[in-house]
């Protein structure tokens, strides 16, 4: 399956990114994988290749790029308990650097990548994301209400602008939803709260805690991992792609020029 680092250029410089799609020559709907705050490593890379052998073309931005090239801090192979003080120590400034400007900003940027690539066909994109990045996956499908059909967000922190911040993401929403919730990050009756909110909005939407889970559950090279969540999360994705995205299928032959 071909993937390869490619260059991104945004009104800030260039974002490195890593894309992943299927070796047949036809073109395949695009997506937006959006990683979680350590950025893009093995374990991003395995899941943005899983998803290209369904028939799309991935692509996963280094979210930190202006502070330097993936891996943009020094990741253990396995992000454990006892190294996540130093890890999170150098992280949390890049978040809090990473304005919502900035995310719309670099938002525009990868989209407009991901739709002229020769191998992405036309018609919708969608757009994916894990911890931060399912909260980015959202700001960015409410940008983009006319071209993303379908936006998932998993164990990612949605609410994290307030009921009115919330309220004003929602109603820009069109595209079809699904967030997977960890038990840890969310209690029954603050999941209740965030389906009517996506109820009042008119969102097309499921909206789900995953049993067991902690967050971070999707990450085979955290703590946090839990397999049975990994194939949830699968289960619920790949069905949302499969009917918002079929009319991006097989649009002619990629042009080898």
């Amino acid at each position: 399956m071909p993937s390869k680092m490619v260059q991104i250029p945004t009104t800030d410089g260039r974002a490195d990114a890593f894309a992943a799609h299927p070796d047949h020559g036809e073109r395949h709907p695009g997506v937006l994988m959006y990683p979680d705050g350590f950025g893009i490593r093995p374990v991003l890379r395995e899941m943005a290749r899983e998803l290209a052998g369904h028939g799309y073309y991935v692509l996963v931005p280094n979210l930190f790029y202006r502070h330097g090239p993936a891996p943009v801090i020094e990741l253990p192979e396995h992000i454990g308990a006892e190294a996540r003080p130093a890890v999170f120590a150098q992280l949390m400034p890049l978040i809090e650097a990473h304005t919502p400007e900035r995310v719309l900003s670099d938002a525009d940027a990868y989209l407009r990548f991901l739709t002229t690539q020769p191998e992405v066909g036309a018609g919708p994109v969608a757009v994916t994301g894990y911890c931060i990045g399912g909260l980015l996956a959202m700001r960015t499908a409410a940008a983009h209400p006319g071209q993303v059909a379908a936006v998932a967000g998993f164990h990612g922190p949605v609410g994290a602008d307030g009921p009115d911040g919330l309220q004003r993401l929602l109603s820009e929403l069109t595209a079809q939803v699904h967030l997977g919730h960890a038990e840890t990050d969310l209690t029954p009756e603050a999941l209740g709260e965030l389906n009517q909110a996506l109820d009042a909005a008119g969102v097309s939407y499921t909206s789900e805690i995953y049993p067991g889970t902690v967050h971070g559950f999707t990450m085979s090279d955290t703590d946090a991992f839990n397999p049975s969540g990994l194939q949830r999360h699968w289960d619920r994705l790949l069905p949302l792609l499969d009917r918002t995205l079929a009319n991006g299928r097989g649009s002619g032959p990629v042009n080898p020029a």
